[in-house]
């Protein structure tokens, strides 16, 4: 793929940064129901190289960052859009089957992901799901020396506004309607990421 050939996984450099994207793409891949392939997926913060959407099987994808995409990946409909200034997406109610948000939310303060996960919840379809994964909060400090010694990037930890932890994700997928029985938790990458999904 596009986004492979050109070694693009993350901005900035970081020796572990491909091996930590083919992690997330793997974990979210697995958490995707077949039965929901054929339809819509959106990817927020898929950065300029979109690594997820071009390792991932779907009719049709949808891709938001809030930089324009480093590679033409034609079956990508992308969207350049800054969602810690205005957390809205530009779609109808009820349009995609899957949405996810791969090491993101890290990225956004919390009222703007709250916002956010209110216009995810509008924009899926009944029955469809969200895949959120981000660093774990006790994982702050070591990504911090990480950043610093070459092994992540330190433009993209650099930018870690807030750090969650899964209750506090559960709480907010609560508040913006996501029923808390329909909603699981995870940790993987040695309990130092955490995943997410909510089914609406």
């Amino acid at each position: 793929m596009a986004a492979e050939r050109k070694g693009g996984f993350t901005r900035g450099k970081g020796l572990l940064e491909p091996y930590l994207a083919r992690q997330r793409a793997s974990r979210a891949n697995r958490l995707i129901p077949a039965e929901l392939r054929s339809g819509r997926i959106l990817d927020i913060g898929c950065g300029s190289y979109p690594y997820f959407l071009a390792h991932t099987a779907f009719k049709d994808k949808f891709a938001i960052d809030q930089l324009p995409a480093a590679v033409d990946e034609g079956e990508i409909h992308w969207h350049t859009l800054n969602l810690n200034k205005e957390p809205s997406l530009p779609f109808d109610e009820a349009f995609f089957d899957v949405v996810t948000m791969l090491a993101v939310a890290e990225h956004l303060n919390p009222a703007s992901l709250v916002n956010l996960l209110g216009e995810v919840h509008r924009t899926l379809m009944p029955g469809g799901r969200v895949i959120i994964t981000t660093p774990a909060a006790r994982a702050d400090g070591l990504l911090r020396w990480m950043a610093r010694v070459g092994l992540v990037s330190a433009e993209e930890i650099g930018e870690h506004t807030f750090a969650y932890t899964l209750p506090l994700l559960g709480w907010y997928f609560g508040r913006v309607g996501f029923g808390m029985e329909r909603v699981h938790f995870g940790y993987f990458e040695l309990g130092l990421n955490m995943w997410a999904t909510a089914d609406r």
